[in-house]
């Protein structure tokens, strides 16, 4: 393992900007192949393109409202407020946990082999690689499982009661002790917010419905891969430039393979957008809560990442 010096991450983003990263993109792309095992090889040079990014909404500028629909206003919203709080009660759980648990696994276990083969990602600190792992582990793990094509079922469980209807029915200290472990379910089945599966299920569907090709899928890896949002990086600097260089060798791939598609940029980045709103406690949750209990899946991720 390389230490800060030997990362680049020194004078890395002026490296970036004034020649090809065709190396570091070939590096993403060839190991991807390497880890599904079953891919064409091929060769990736990809010139320096400037990123497509979405203006910002510009402020609003409406003229104050009178008093009486403001109030109306004031109402509907807190109607959606109450029809949001009974749609994040509903909960469920998966309809064949045992097989969907093994694929996920599965896929898990190709996701860190990918990882762990791409050479920029290696070149990292340890504290960086560790930091980056916890953070992109469970949507790495999603983009995984749209690739495979990996599709599962669920039902939905009975309604989560609220806290007064505990007090009331339970008792004040059941209540308190219900409240305490939410989405329990009694029997130990690992229940998540309905919302939050059919997060998951939006984002598996929009790629499939965009049949996101194999050098797409290893493209939005990468930009999941290289946060530079995560907090306490060595090598910002470095990592950014690798983020960037992965959108703009996405871009540069979607002009040249989906030509006649002019918005298909836009679309993937919209479909990038939707999986970085699913977090890890709601992955874990759902596909390894089932088989294996309520473990730490850090002490899980460090075991088979590091073989420790």
């Amino acid at each position: 393992m390389t230490t800060l010096e030997g990362c680049r991450c020194r004078g890395a983003a002026a490296s970036a900007r004034g020649s090809s990263s065709s190396s570091i993109l070939y590096s993403i792309l060839k190991s991807d192949n390497m880890a599904l095992h079953q891919h064409k090889t091929f060769s990736s040079s990809c010139s320096s393109s400037s990123i497509i990014t979405s203006p910002s909404s510009p402020p609003s500028s409406a003229a104050p409202l009178p008093a009486a629909p403001l109030q109306l206003h004031h109402h509907e919203a807190a109607a959606c407020s109450c029809r949001d709080s009974t749609r994040r009660r509903r909960r469920g759980t998966l309809r064949a946990p045992q097989v969907t648990c093994k694929a996920a696994s599965a896929v898990l276990v190709k996701t860190l082999r990918f990882v762990k083969s791409v050479p920029c990602f290696r070149e990292l600190p340890d504290g960086d690689q560790l930091a980056l792992v916890r953070s992109g582990w469970a949507a790495l793990l999603v983009l995984g499982l749209a690739q495979d094509r990996v599709d599962f079922e669920t039902a939905e469980s009975a309604a989560e009661p609220s806290l007064l209807q505990r007090i009331l029915t339970a008792g004040a200290a059941d209540g308190a002790a219900a409240a305490a472990e939410p989405g329990s379910g009694g029997g130990g089945r690992a229940e998540v917010c309905l919302v939050d599966i059919q997060a998951i299920k939006a984002f598996l569907r929009r790629c499939w419905s965009l049949d996101v090709s194999t050098k797409e899928y290893a493209y939005l890896k990468g930009a999941v891969l290289f946060n530079p949002d995560v907090e306490g990086l060595r090598c910002l600097h470095y990592i950014q430039s690798l983020r960037r260089e992965s959108h703009q060798a996405l871009n540069e791939h979607v002009k040249l393979a989906r030509h006649e598609d002019a918005t298909r940029f836009a679309k993937l980045l919209i479909a990038l957008s939707l999986l970085r709103a699913i977090g890890p406690a709601v992955v874990a949750q759902l596909f390894f809560t089932p088989v294996i209990g309520s473990v730490d899946m850090e002490e899980v991720l460090m075991e088979m990442f590091y073989g420790k």
